[in-house]
């Protein structure tokens, strides 16, 4: 019996609870994308052209989907519930797939491809399958009727992507993380699935399409379920993969995957997966981030990002400091600094002369409180992405100068003028875009290799390389390795590079264009 011979009361409850299945699958499809974003960014760096080519990838898929099932809209009830079972399947799939092929074979990109091709594909199929279940179900099939399925169908649609778009940074993210929130939104879009099968198409499925149906849903189901219940063991054993040394400690906060390894005195810190320090050595990175800027006995002292306490520990060591400013994005970087590391950086955050603030740096010194700074400490880390390409940009180093004080001194960690020269160089050459002048040095941090800074005043002439009299015992920074410091070989020469700005975040490609070579 078709839907059009239905009884009116009967249509009258089937067209909603289609219109609510199609914002259903729509917020699923959404949230399936934002996955793939997110993992993209989170595994593989997602630079802007990695993202670009997933957005419109996905898209181009979305019509390569609904011209694909086009020979199937005479059975669009069965198509349907197994288009929506199958992208259950592969969509609460994709996150845990792109996290174990990248945990154990070092690549995710040839994934990530098919999972967006795939995806895209199965949700593109939806809407036409959907317009012809809408139509079937409709009293008036003319031109202007199939105008307001229509409009129904997109205002559906676009609400449904919507809840997704609000779900997945909001509620699934923080709540489930990626491998079960994407697992969630599988469950949900077979659930979905279900209803339109049960309920709503049940007497266009023949007896051996509803046994098919019930049988693919329940096996689509377990299959999810067993993921959600063994997602952490799945997790633990993948991210172990990528680190040689015992994880001890692992959280996913709203911005960064953070883990602590530990093997025997070697406490390493990773913000997702990049390597932060190490302690065996990071006093060597410490001290020469910090002991030259210091070399005119500051008194207020601001430290932007370095949430690990390591910087302001080094700081409060000099015996003119009076005032620590610590402004840290990710509030569980700094809890991890007060507990798990607290002996590493000797409590640092808790001594009554620092003031730790919790705030996007860019967006804290766009209205800082009252009062220069006579020193400024910027420990970011590198700009691998976008979102940390602003924090080594013309603009933000303007800021930082607006909150220096006229003989005051700014240090900032630059990378590696070994292996990634030209951000190195960039990122010296957008700090004196600033009105800044520049005095860039390197040494040798084994767990990082040659790894450079640049000092910058805001007087006319680059500030020297010096320490300051009434320092603290050095572990590693002595004026004899200061003085070579700012040497830099024939095969290293400084470069003449435009700097990176907002409009233009030139040193993210710089950074991995030098990962790549």
């Amino acid at each position: 019996m078709a839907v059009l011979d239905r009884p009116a009361s009967r249509r009258a409850w089937t067209r909603p609870l289609l219109l609510a299945a199609v914002a259903v699958c729509a917020a699923c499809g959404l949230v399936y994308e934002l996955v793939l974003l997110t993992l993209s960014a989170s595994l593989a760096g997602g630079g802007i052209t990695q993202t670009s080519l997933i957005v419109a990838g996905f898209v181009a898929a979305l019509g390569v989907g609904a011209l694909l099932v086009k020979p199937f809209l005479g059975r669009a009830a069965v198509t349907f519930v197994a288009v929506e079972i199958a992208l259950g399947v592969v969509g609460g799939l994709s996150a845990v797939t792109l996290y174990v092929s990248f945990s154990f074979y070092g690549a995710a990109s040839p994934v990530l491809v098919v999972g967006t091709a795939v995806i895209g594909m199965l949700v593109g199929a939806e809407v036409p399958l959907l317009m012809t279940l809408l139509q079937r179900g409709a009293d008036r099939v003319d031109a202007e009727g199939s105008g307001r399925l229509l409009a129904d169908l997109n205002a559906a649609d676009y609400a449904g992507a919507l809840i997704g778009g609000l779900a997945w940074p909001f509620l699934l993210l923080p709540l489930a993380g990626q491998v079960r929130g994407a697992a969630v939104a599988g469950m949900v879009n077979l659930l979905a699935a279900a209803v339109v099968a049960g309920l709503l198409v049940r007497d266009q499925l023949g007896r051996r399409a509803r046994r098919a149906s019930a049988v693919a849903l329940l096996l689509a189901a377990a299959l999810l379920a067993t993921l959600l219940v063994q997602a952490r063991d799945i997790e633990l054993g993948a991210r172990q993969r990528l680190y040689d040394d015992p994880v001890v400690a692992a959280v996913r906060s709203d911005y960064q995957e953070i883990v602590v390894t530990e093997r025997g005195d070697d406490v390493r810190l990773y913000l997702d997966g990049d390597l932060q320090f190490s302690s065996v050595d990071e006093y060597r990175y410490t001290e020469s981030l910090v002991f030259p800027v210091l070399a005119r006995d500051p008194q207020r002292v601001l430290v932007l990002g370095g949430g690990d306490g390591l910087a302001a520990r080094d700081v409060l060591r000099h015996p003119s400091v009076t005032e620590v400013v610590q402004v840290e994005l990710d509030p569980a970087v700094l809890e991890l600094a007060r507990t798990r590391l607290a002996d590493l950086n000797e409590g640092a955050l808790d001594d009554p002369r620092v003031q730790v603030v919790v705030d996007d740096a860019f967006r804290w010194l766009r209205d800082p409180p009252s009062g220069l700074f006579d020193a400024v400490v910027v420990d970011m880390p590198d700009p691998d992405v976008p979102a940390l390409g602003r924090l080594y940009s013309t603009e933000f180093y303007g800021l930082v100068r607006g909150v220096l004080a006229p003989d005051g001194l700014v240090a900032v960690q630059a990378g590696s003028p070994y292996s990634t020269p030209t951000a190195f160089w960039r990122t010296v050459a957008t700090v004196g875009s600033a009105g800044l002048a520049t005095t860039p040095y390197h040494v040798a941090v084994p767990s990082f290799g040659d790894w450079g800074f640049v000092l910058a005043g805001a007087g006319s002439a680059p500030p020297p390389l010096a320490l300051a009299a009434d320092r603290p015992d050095p572990r590693f920074l002595d004026d004899a390795v200061l003085a070579t410091a700012a040497v830099f070989p024939p095969d290293r020469p400084p470069l003449d590079l435009a700097p990176s700005t907002l409009d233009r975040p030139l040193v993210v490609e710089d950074l991995r264009q030098g990962y790549q070579d």
